[in-house]
């Protein structure tokens, strides 16, 4: 929800440095502020702002933190999966199924979302 709010603010706020064109492209341009926001808090921390209030973090198979490469890996493999319906059903049943509860781009990427460490 932290997240959503986020990057409407964030869309709203850009818009007028697009001399309102965005206006007539604002599902893309809103897509797009969405994809860069979700890069850029991964690379900056392993998590979006609501994924730390809710105590998550995204790491690699090693357990180091992401980079902004595979902030963007992570991102682009999200966005395919929810945006293609077999693709959401692949991931949410290997989430029901596995040991560690990894969608299908954490799969891919060798990631796993983790319990903030206290």
């Amino acid at each position: 929800m932290i997240d959503t709010i986020a990057i409407v603010v964030l869309s709203l706020l850009l818009l007028p440095f697009t001399a309102f064109t965005a206006l007539f492209f604002f599902p893309f341009f809103y897509l797009l502020i969405g994809f860069a926001y979700r890069i850029i808090t991964l690379a900056n921390g392993s998590a979006t702002p609501g994924m730390r209030l809710m105590a998550i973090e995204l790491r690699r198979s090693d357990g180091s933190r992401f980079d902004l490469v595979m902030a963007f890996w992570h991102t682009l493999g999200y966005s395919v999966s929810i945006a293609m319906v077999p693709l959401q059903v692949i991931s949410v049943v290997l989430m029901l199924t596995t040991a560690r509860a990894q969608g299908l781009s954490d799969h891919a990427l060798g990631t796993v979302a983790l319990n903030r460490r206290a």
